[in-house]
């Protein structure tokens, strides 16, 4: 009768001091890591932190700029540091209103949300917001800050922190719980310092991806003389029926404003194709919230995937459901979001072993005179940004057809120029694939090291 159930017996004086009895806190994993990190010296947020504070509460986004402090929110925390792609600022004024949560480099951010992470901060000064965690340890801390980013994000330190979530609809990171009962292995500063080490040098790569990355993109706009370009904000645009609805079937005045006339009079300059005419577009699947499993192979969405990779997702299928051959995206596929935040594209660099959400369609390239690379760049640039906004304009949840996406246009640069972007965009990709297995490695050794008890 008890067959498939998971039983953990703990004794009264092994509860945790907030003598919390919900059965998911102590499940084997937990229970397990417990007692490993107990048979090593350890300590706690609340005797290694100068500060350890909820970051600012009451700030609106109409308070954002593009100068100031940067605001770092829990969209920003990617791969345990700050990314600063889509970073905002808040004005000085505002920041030293909320001087007890500005971080300077060096120091950690956690996520109180979600899926719990840490991150170290490689700004030179910050605030952060309510979604967020700020700590700064003191100057005599037995533990490197660096080093216990990395912790926090080995199975033991994810496993405790994800036990810290409390709440009913929205879970949050209990802070009071974090401080005194999430365990932090002491180990010698030696191997600490070694871990800061292989942290530094993937920071220092990933900087480097980033800095080629925009090199890329600054070259493709230069070329296309879009570098400083800024379209017309004039409200008002007249069109003739036969150039409007009879054209486009489209009545709403979005669609036809002035800069995406400015944009296709620039591209007009230079020879160009529509995606159909460079690649085969093919959808995938949508097999509802009723197929997904905790296990099974790797299920992607929209939200797994940026212009620079895909995370690892958190949704699985059984494999015995699907054609795996016909949907896994095999090297050089191009993913396009059509749904939701449509127009992300990323390029496959190997054949991979997932099935993508049907809101992901694949794009492989025919035409010899397009470089998968820079078709991908194009992509999530200005060029066609701008269409699949005018495209998807007046949705309450953004959807671009695939009838609308064939008929995208595409400027054709000289091949040599094409080679050049592609051969920066592999090179950066390079250093983030580097900088990500310094960051497991670091990561192996932690792990390592306390099973070694």
């Amino acid at each position: 009768m008890l067959e498939g159930l998971e039983i953990s017996e703990v004794m009264y004086g092994d509860l945790d001091s907030y003598e919390r009895i919900d059965a998911e806190l102590y499940n084997k994993n937990y229970t397990h890591f417990k007692t490993a990190l107990k048979r090593i010296p350890f300590t706690t947020f609340e005797k290694e932190s100068d500060i350890i504070k909820k970051g600012i509460f009451d700030i609106k986004s109409s308070c954002y700029s593009t100068t100031g402090i940067p605001f770092v929110r829990i969209s920003n925390l990617r791969n345990m540091i700050i990314d600063t792609s889509d970073i905002v600022y808040i004005p000085i004024e505002e920041h030293r209103k909320n001087y007890k949560t500005e971080l300077k480099r060096g120091d950690i951010i956690l996520s109180k949300t979600a899926i719990a992470a840490a991150s170290i901060v490689n700004l030179e000064k910050c605030n952060v917001s309510q979604d967020t965690v700020a700590i700064k340890l003191k100057s005599e801390s037995k533990v490197l800050s660096y080093y216990v980013v990395v912790f926090l994000n080995t199975k033991y330190g994810l496993e405790q922190l994800q036990r810290r979530f409390t709440g009913n609809i929205q879970m949050h990171l209990n802070l009071d719980e974090c401080k005194k009962e999430v365990l932090i292995p002491v180990f010698p500063k030696q191997f600490q310092e070694q871990i800061q080490i292989l942290f530094e040098k993937s920071i220092l790569n990933s900087a480097q991806s980033s800095s080629l990355y925009s090199e890329a993109e600054d070259l493709l706009l230069s070329e296309l003389d879009l570098k400083d370009w800024q379209p017309s904000s004039n409200p008002f645009n007249i069109k003739q029926l036969k150039e409007s609805f009879l054209a486009s079937g489209r009545l709403d005045a979005e669609y036809y404003q002035s800069k995406y006339d400015d944009l296709f009079a620039q591209l007009s300059k230079y020879e160009c194709d529509t995606i159909k005419d460079i690649a085969h577009i093919k959808k995938s699947v949508e097999p509802g919230s009723e197929a997904y499993r905790d296990e099974g192979i790797p299920f992607v969405r929209v939200s797994d995937v940026t212009k620079f990779g895909i995370s690892d997702p958190s949704i699985f299928l059984s494999p015995n459901d699907f054609d795996l051959q016909a949907l896994q995206p095999k090297k050089d596929t191009i993913l396009l979001s059509k749904d939701g935040s449509v127009g992300i594209a990323y390029k496959v660099e190997k054949d991979m072993d997932c099935i993508t959400s049907g809101a992901l369609l694949h794009l492989s390239v025919f035409n010899e005179d397009y470089n998968p690379d820079y078709l991908t760049l194009v992509l999530n640039s200005v060029v066609v940004q701008m269409q699949a906004e005018r495209d998807s304009n007046g949705a309450i949840i953004q959807h671009w057809k695939p009838s609308e996406i064939e008929q995208v246009i595409i400027p054709k640069l000289p091949k040599p120029i094409q080679d050049s972007i592609s051969a920066k965009i592999q090179e950066s990709f390079a250093l983030k694939a580097e900088s990500k297995r310094l960051l497991d490695e670091a990561k192996m050794m932690v792990e390592r090291e306390i099973e070694k008890g």
